[in-house]
Order: C-alpha cells, then structure tokens, then sequence
C-alpha cells in the first residue's frame, strides 16, 4: 500500500471513529455491523464533503459523472 493510500485510510478509520463508534453505543455485534453500515452509505458516501472531490460528498460526485456536460459544444466548421 503507497503512503497516500495509507495515509487516505487511516483519515477515513479517524474518521469512522469519531463521528460514528465513539458515540454509539451498540447492543451486540450485529448491531455495530448495521449502525456502521449505515453510517458509511447515508453520512460518509451520502453527506460528509470530501476535499479531493471538491467539497462534494462522493454520491453528488459520482452524479456529476453521469450527467452529460451542459457546457455548449464548439461548432465545427467545415
């Protein structure tokens, strides 16, 4: 694993600790499989703004993929 992988990693575990485990309490382990779960698709992926995508969660980012580029095409001439 290159140093930026790692170090992309460990911000995303500070991260899922903090805003997530730290304040949970969980019933059981299958309760902290689905409290995490959740907490990565709805807030991490869905909400939390990520600087290397802009500022943008990554479901708005991957949308803006999708979508094709509104900016006008330049005419061709001939």
């Amino acid at each position: 694993m290159t140093d930026s992988a790692n170090a992309k990693c460990e911000s995303f575990m500070k991260t899922l600790k903090y805003e997530e485990v730290y304040r949970q309490e969980y019933r059981d382990l299958a309760d902290a499989r689905s409290s995490i779960e959740r907490f990565i698709e709805k807030i991490y992926n869905g909400k939390r703004l990520h600087s290397a995508l802009g500022y943008r969660p990554p479901v708005e980012f991957e949308h803006s993929l999708l979508i094709p580029s509104s900016s006008p095409q330049p005419e061709q001439t001939v």
